[in-house]
């Protein structure tokens, strides 16, 4: 069922191919030579090695010469910093007949059991990054070394639409146990693909050993020479397959539902072949897994979560618009106007990622205090994790100062406002700091919706203004939506994407309009639900009418965590320019007058109901609508916004759009991006008459 070599140039002619090559080594300790495989891809730590069906041909082939030396030892390791991450994913799109999906599916397994059911004993030295089936790959080994410098370790295929494949479903919870499976497998892949430190690895019994970067390679070897001595007997967890794997496998399934809304078939997947691995049966198992992949691989969730991945890790490293990178000026000092969480966020962000001094600015010495207070409370909490040294956590905590005169900003290169989102307290704040920064300084707001050239208008340098939007949590969403006014020239622009870049964030380029794309998107989606609700929708049907799409959260727990004062505000301010289109919920506005925060109420066991108080001021309608009906509302309306944003030109193209919604909204990645789904489902022929993408574009066929 392997796949030959001339198949795999024919499946995937464009493959960069990872090489396996095999070379015996002496090892001081034993008698015989160590087998030591090496996969490159021919590039260097910026192109990490993936394995598309050349790949594994050719591991398969260093295999073969490995065995026929009959070495003490087979060891698997990669290029320097890089392991493997994966599953070449780039020619999915290209694989239309089920058969060449199920061999391929088929050859991981038979490849990489090889090292598994060896008499040989195998080791994984995982040099660098390792991801997806460059992790099944060392988990297909008996033994695993991990370098103290490895920066990402996941297996992140859940998060994409998928589930790992080559034997990760079934060998990491009887490696690890299932519960501490489903950490690596759902919950992390779930929450923003969180990825495991090394340390953590170590704990969890991924890995044997961590070794320094240094010396890794021979600190491994030393280290094999002693397992097969047998003066090393690695420790293996006690598994429970009774009520133990029964909870893990419910706390799969809660995550799974809870995150994708049963919108994504091979999360669900994933958990049919986590209860599988508790036979331990590798024969089953991997048969189970080679069937449901070839399924998956075919399917266009699959593709749309490749279009979404291929935003992430492509477009949004070459932002659409940006100025020449050249023109950027250097930041050596920041300043912000404001102490309040908001602020205080951006002072840890700014000072952890520039390590630049980092200066707020309050109306009283007791805010200012308390937005200092915050951010040395915050690198506390670092050093406490040991993510930080103690010497790095002084050195952050003293550039971080406060003062109530913004001439302490003279010496400042970029100076941005967190302050109250009111037009004309914005302006009077820019022009106070205008007064002590110098004529090339930036000045930056954290503007959420109001107008980049109306707030710089009245500046004696409106050149130098840009909008710098971040979402909430700061520490998290990775959006940020640089916005050009229509006087904000080059070197501005440059400098704001250039320290865009410094702080970790990808950033969109985006028109000076009317609460730019996420708001925008999500105030006119959220402005169809309520409207609905107004009209004598019951609130439980509107808000689970878009569960079928597995959005992170339901409409009305999102204008919860917005803050119903904030929806309000960014509501009006839409009405304000497009009052065709924009409502504001007339029940929404006293809802905020009375104070309230949350439709919900929880009771002790956490089920939650309308609040009584809620129930009685919101005013309803005689005109309910079904799920569907909410749904189809809110789905046009968003085709209808969409199209009317690309012709104003907000943005330089459709998937700019769909990058802020994965990245600022938390769009799921299975759905790939909002116009694929719109012209996927035909809402956007519908609503329109005619698609957003071009076909092929979104590796996903146009309805």
């Amino acid at each position: 069922m392997t796949i030959s070599v001339e198949q795999a140039k024919a499946a995937f002619p464009d493959e960069v191919v990872t090489k396996a090559v095999t070379r015996l080594i002496s090892v001081p300790g034993l008698d015989k030579q160590v087998a030591l495989i090496t996969l490159d891809d021919g590039h260097d730590h910026t192109r990490p090695s993936t394995f598309g069906p050349q790949g594994l041909v050719s591991l398969n082939a260093a295999l073969d010469e490995a065995f026929a030396a009959e070495p003490a030892a087979i060891a698997v390791t990669g290029k320097p910093f890089i392991f493997a991450v994966g599953a070449d994913l780039s020619g999915v799109e290209q694989i239309s007949d089920p058969e060449l999906a199920t061999q391929i599916a088929q050859t991981g397994h038979d490849v990489f059991r090889r090292l598994t059911e060896s008499k040989i004993p195998t080791f994984g030295f995982v040099n660098g990054a390792v991801m997806g089936g460059g992790l099944e790959l060392a988990l297909s080994c008996h033994y695993r070394t991990l370098s103290e410098n490895t920066a990402a370790i996941a297996l992140p295929e859940v998060f994409l639409g998928l589930f790992p494949g080559w034997g990760g479903t079934q060998l990491l919870p009887n490696l690890i146990g299932p519960d501490a499976a489903v950490t690596v497998i759902f919950e992390n892949a779930l929450n923003q693909n969180k990825m495991l430190k090394p340390a953590q690895a170590a704990e969890l019994g991924i890995v044997d050993e961590v070794f320094g970067s240094a010396d890794y390679l021979e600190q491994s070897l030393l280290w094999l020479a002693k397992v097969v001595r047998g003066e090393i007997t690695p420790e293996r967890k006690e598994i429970d397959r009774g009520a133990g794997w029964d909870a893990a496998v419910a706390r799969a399934k809660s995550i799974v539902d809870g995150k994708t809304k049963g919108a994504s078939p091979g999360a669900a997947k994933a958990v049919e072949l986590l209860e599988l691995a508790r036979a331990n049966d590798l024969d089953a198992g991997y048969a189970a897994e080679t069937t449901a992949l070839a399924e998956i691989l075919m399917t266009d969730t699959l593709r749309a979560g490749l279009y979404s991945f291929n935003l992430v890790n492509k477009r949004a490293k070459r932002p659409a618009g940006a100025p020449d990178k050249s023109l950027a000026r250097k930041v050596n000092k920041v300043g912000i106007v404001g102490a309040g969480l908001m602020a205080s966020q951006l002072a840890l962000l700014f000072v952890r990622r520039l390590k630049v001094p980092v200066v707020l600015t309050d109306i009283d010495q007791a805010r200012v205090d308390k937005g200092v207070s915050y951010v040395h409370g915050e690198i506390d909490k670092l050093l406490g994790k040991k993510r930080l040294s103690p010497d790095e956590g002084n050195r952050l905590k003293a550039l971080v100062s406060g003062s109530l005169d913004k001439a302490a900003f003279a010496d400042a290169d970029f100076v941005i406002e967190a302050v109250f989102e009111e037009l004309g307290v914005k302006q009077q704040v820019f022009a106070e700091v205008e007064e002590h920064v110098s004529p090339e300084a930036i000045l930056a707001t954290n503007t959420s919706s109001l107008s980049i050239t109306e707030m710089a208008a009245k500046l004696k340098h409106p050149e130098r203004v840009v909008g710098f939007h971040f979402f909430n949590p700061v520490a998290v969403l990775p959006l940020l939506e640089i916005v050009r006014g229509e006087r904000t020239d080059d070197a501005s622009l440059a400098t704001a994407f250039a320290v865009g870049k410094q702080l970790k964030k990808s950033s969109v380029l985006v028109k000076d309009a009317p609460a730019f794309v996420v708001n925008r998107l999500l105030t006119r989606f959220l402005g169809e639900v309520l409207a609905s609700v107004d009209e004598g929708t019951p609130f439980e049907v509107a808000d689970r009418a878009l569960n079928p799409l597995g959005l992170p959260m339901s409409p009305l727990t999102l204008l919860q965590l917005v803050g119903p004062a904030v929806a309000l505000h960014v509501a009006e301010t839409m009405h304000a320019a497009f009052p065709d289109r924009f409502g504001v919920s007339e029940n929404l506005a006293k809802f905020v007058k009375a104070g309230k925060t949350a439709v919900w109420a929880y009771d002790d066991k956490g089920n939650a109901s309308v609040d009584p108080e809620v129930a009685e001021l919101w005013q309803r309608g005689d005109r309910p609508s079904t799920e569907e009906q909410v749904r189809d509302r809110a789905l046009t309306a968003l085709a209808q916004e969409v199209r009317i944003m690309l012709d104003e030109g907000v943005v330089a193209e459709a998937q700019d759009i769909d990058l802020c919604l994965i990245l600022g909204a938390g769009w799921p990645f299975w759905l790939g991006g909002i116009t694929p789904f719109l012209d996927r489902t035909g809402v956007s022929e519908q609503t329109n008459g005619k698609p957003f993408l071009a076909p092929g574009v979104a590796s996903v066929p146009a309805a």
